[in-house]
């Protein structure tokens, strides 16, 4: 007979080491599938940017030569942080903008202005300034096309307003803030967004280029 130490008196079976181990905890796994992940892909442009994504559409197919002109600022200030890099840090506009975009469709000047808003049965007049009116004015007068862009966004609806519409309400209605949407529907043209191009804005320059 063995004399084991401490009183033992049997060699431990491997059901009873078992118990003896100690337990690791399983890794916890996450069951939850009602986390909403973001879709990124959903995520939508704004209109300045399905603008221009439409006119890279029209020059890409040789369709219309379409761009946005460039703010001129004057640069004051620039510091230089690095040797390779500048950072401006004054700078002021030298002259009041026009429109937004200007280009040639068809041999026809095209020329107009994108404007959105929140509201929905109202376009702020405040948007629009007495230096744009004059420009699309002057625009008309050498029989080139102007327009403007309005979307609203809150019933995502977008209009293009001629400007001969605009210039009238906003030199006979300058009493008023806003230009009703009732107006827009009437005197202007409902644009129905695609896919490609997102902003077909062209289909309805076709009409206007029959009149001239």
């Amino acid at each position: 007979m063995f004399n084991y130490p401490r009183g033992l008196s049997r060699i431990p079976t491997e059901k009873s080491t078992s118990s003896l181990l100690t337990k690791v905890p399983k890794r916890a796994v996450s069951t939850d599938r009602n986390k909403k992940s973001v879709a990124f892909g959903k995520r939508g442009m704004n209109f300045e940017a399905e603008i221009n994504a439409t006119n890279e559409y029209y020059l890409s197919h040789g369709l219309a030569v379409i761009h946005k002109k460039p703010t001129p600022i004057q640069i004051v200030k620039v510091d230089y942080p690095q040797r390779s890099r500048a950072k401006i840090t004054e700078a002021y506009f030298r002259q009041a903008s026009t429109t937004d975009y200007s280009g040639v469709y068809k041999g026809h000047y095209i020329d107009f202005e994108a404007k959105e808003t929140q509201q929905k049965t109202v376009f702020p007049l405040k948007n629009f300034h007495e230096h744009q009116i004059v420009h699309m004015s002057n625009v008309l007068a050498q029989d080139g096309i102007a327009f403007v862009l309005l979307h609203f966004a809150t019933i995502n609806e977008t209009y293009l307003l001629p400007s001969s519409h605009l210039i009238t309400f906003y030199r006979e209605k300058q009493g008023l803030k806003s230009i009703p949407i009732h107006y827009i529907r009437d005197k202007g043209y409902k644009i129905e967004t695609n896919q490609i191009p997102r902003i077909p804005y062209l289909e309805i320059v076709n009409k206007l280029c029959e009149v001239h």
